[in-house]
């Protein structure tokens, strides 16, 4: 639906993930009927879940653990890890300083460090002799000047991650990165996003990326709508660019790109309603920050936290609730849905009768809102 802005403006009616809800049908199935499994490319999951490649929620350790547990860890190949031969002293450095505006400083100043190409191979291989997928996240901005490290360390999904990515970005300053020629000269899967409209993923699609990120990214730890005026509510660009799939899958005669959503992912019930919007697979951050295994010791930040220039992003304490193993699979010891992310997405999708993840997109919903 379309509204009238005053009499100069004309804006579509979008709508987050607290605006809508799932309605249960007339069947109902046991929650040992119900596969959350998920296959992208030659990669496949236990979980529809995927790590953010943020440094207070993934390090290699934590990308083991959770490939072990059914998931997908990404590493930040920009981060603390590929900066830095042992990044726990700066860790500690963040997540004690008391000031927000201090702790801003000091990342600007500790994310000064030059990336090592070394040790993005070293990282990897890492996450690969553990015998987990290994995959790892660059910029835009970055993905030419590393793509070569990436790919010669083995990787097994290369992700693309930004606060928008295009297909068609202009720049005076630099060659822009030729999205549809670089995809196409990699023999590895291409993760690419975010967007947030129905032609913008239909362009990236056309890449020939294996899957596409619905959404900013950054979510709680993220100020991008104060500091630039950008946002998306998830639930309608998820359904948007869940159309653009359905339409390029017409369009490329069979070719199936993912959709994931990315962003404002911060309790169970969201996991549920972006796969009910459309989404084959949901990125998380913050809820896996709040792990005693995540390497922001309860902090969670992202790359926008620490830009050289603009920071749109902060530092968020959330403290610990549990393992990373009781994030995902419970039990938990809160009601409040940031904990057994995995079993809540296995009792929705019981109560509402669907046994797989493609069917649960089908799922009715409702919004709770005008």
């Amino acid at each position: 639906m379309v509204v009238e802005i005053g009499r100069n403006k004309r804006a579509q009616q979008a709508y987050a993930f607290d605006d809508v809800s799932i309605v249960p049908s007339r069947r109902t199935r046991g929650e040992q009927e119900v596969s959350l499994s998920w296959r992208i490319d030659a990669g496949t999951f236990d979980l529809p879940l995927i790590a953010a490649p943020m440094d207070s929620v993934m390090s290699p350790q934590t990308a083991i653990l959770l490939g072990r547990l059914g998931g997908l860890g990404v590493l930040n190949l920009e981060g603390l890890w590929t900066r830095y031969e042992d990044p726990e002293p700066l860790l500690d450095t963040i997540t004690s300083e008391p000031d927000p505006a201090a702790a801003t400083r000091m990342m600007q100043e500790i994310y000064a460090e030059p990336i090592k190409p070394e040790l993005i191979g070293a990282r990897i291989a890492e996450i690969r002799a553990a015998g987990v997928v290994a995959a790892g996240a660059l910029s835009p901005q970055n993905t030419q000047a590393f793509a070569k490290h990436v790919v010669d360390s083995g990787v097994d999904f290369f992700v693309i991650r930004g606060t928008t990515v295009s297909a068609e970005h202009v720049s005076r300053d630099v060659e822009p990165l030729n999205l549809k020629q670089f995809i196409y000269d990699l023999d590895v899967p291409v993760i690419v996003g975010g967007c947030a409209t129905y032609q913008a993923a239909l362009h990236l699609m056309r890449t020939g990326a294996a899957g596409v990120l619905v959404g900013f990214g950054g979510g709680a730890a993220d100020t991008t709508r104060s500091v630039l005026g950008l946002a998306v509510p998830m639930a309608s660009a998820t359904s948007d660019v869940a159309a653009a799939r359905r339409d390029y899958l017409d369009e490329s005669g069979g070719r199936y790109v993912h959709v994931i959503a990315d962003g404002s992912v911060g309790r169970s019930g969201d996991i549920a309603k972006a796969i009910a919007c459309g989404a084959d697979a949901v990125m998380v951050g913050s809820p896996l920050a709040k792990a005693v295994e995540a390497p922001g010791r309860g902090f969670h930040w992202g790359p926008e936290a620490w830009h050289a220039t603009l920071p749109r992003g902060e530092r968020v304490h959330y403290g610990t609730v549990g393992t990373l193993e009781e994030i995902l699979h419970g039990p938990s010891t809160v009601p409040d849905g940031t904990m057994n992310l995995v079993g809540a997405l296995r009792k929705a999708m019981a109560t509402t009768g669907y046994s797989d993840v493609k069917e649960f997109q089908r799922v009715e919903v409702v919004l709770d809102r005008p």
